[in-house]
């Protein structure tokens, strides 16, 4: 069984005042998700958590009765059954990333929808699971407007997330890696990998390396002095002074499970 380490820390809402994190991880006897409910500009919806939640219980619940299933087919089957549950309306709901780790007897597998990233460390090197969809849009000036969101949310021009559209999760990114050959994984919530991604300050190798040494909290706060460096996003422009954080190593190289909340 890997080592399982884990750090969470919330955010603050659009308006800059502290909210319950929108982040939620779950760890199975095989697999870890990482879900980040995206903060709707909408009142009349659900807030983004909401869903994370529900859709990540569900995912849940359908890994331990199949833990073997594809991963595709279980998040398929997942957004399905909320949609349904809730009475949820695609394009007028809420949405969520998802990030799944699962391992079998020789394979471990990876599948990332939207923006958290999943990254894999082995034999083969680094190997990021990532979906660039919705940082390509943003940096063209693509989603200007909670409209622009809206229309290129789940179709073939825009990006892809989980929402009230099941047929979402066809467009995951996917990756599988022999056992024998993973040393670790990591999975982040973007209000972390956009210390990688933006503000350059450390590599996935280093956060691998920060990690082990002090604890994922270590990288959390390194993310969070930038950005209070940087409090009104004059340096890096982002809608939210702090995103929430979420960060999980899935170490190969040890064994046990330790949670740090």
């Amino acid at each position: 069984m890997p080592e399982i380490v884990i750090a969470e820390r919330a955010g603050v809402g659009a308006d800059g005042h502290p909210r319950p994190t929108e982040d939620h991880v779950v760890v199975l006897d095989n697999a870890v998700l990482v879900l980040d409910g995206a903060t709707s500009s909408d009142p009349s919806q659900p807030p983004g958590g909401w869903y994370a939640e529900r859709l990540a219980q569900r995912l849940a619940d359908d890994l331990r009765a199949a833990p073997e299933a594809d991963l595709t087919d279980t998040l398929t089957s997942a957004i399905a059954a909320v949609t349904d549950e809730n009475a949820l309306r695609p394009q007028q709901s809420p949405s969520s990333t998802v990030a799944a780790v699962r391992w079998l007897g020789d394979q471990v597998d990876a599948l990332v929808l939207a923006d958290s990233p999943v990254v894999g460390f082995g034999g083969f090197g680094v190997d990021v699971v990532s979906d660039d969809r919705l940082a390509r849009l943003r940096r063209r000036g693509m989603l200007q407007t909670g409209a622009d969101v809206r229309r290129r949310r789940n179709a073939h021009d825009g990006f892809w997330v989980a929402e009230a559209d099941p047929g979402a999760a066809a467009h995951a990114v996917r990756r599988s890696w022999p056992r024998a050959n993973v040393d670790a994984v990591l999975l982040a919530s973007d209000g972390v990998s956009i210390g990688v991604d933006q503000y350059e300050l450390f590599d996935w190798r280093e956060v691998l390396a920060i990690t082990r040494a002090d604890g994922p909290d270590a990288v959390l706060d390194a993310v969070r002095t930038a950005e209070k460096q940087d409090p009104d996003g004059e340096r890096w422009p982002r809608p939210k002074r702090h995103d929430d954080q979420a960060l999980v190593l899935i170490d190969f190289a040890s064994g046990g499970i330790q949670g740090l909340p």
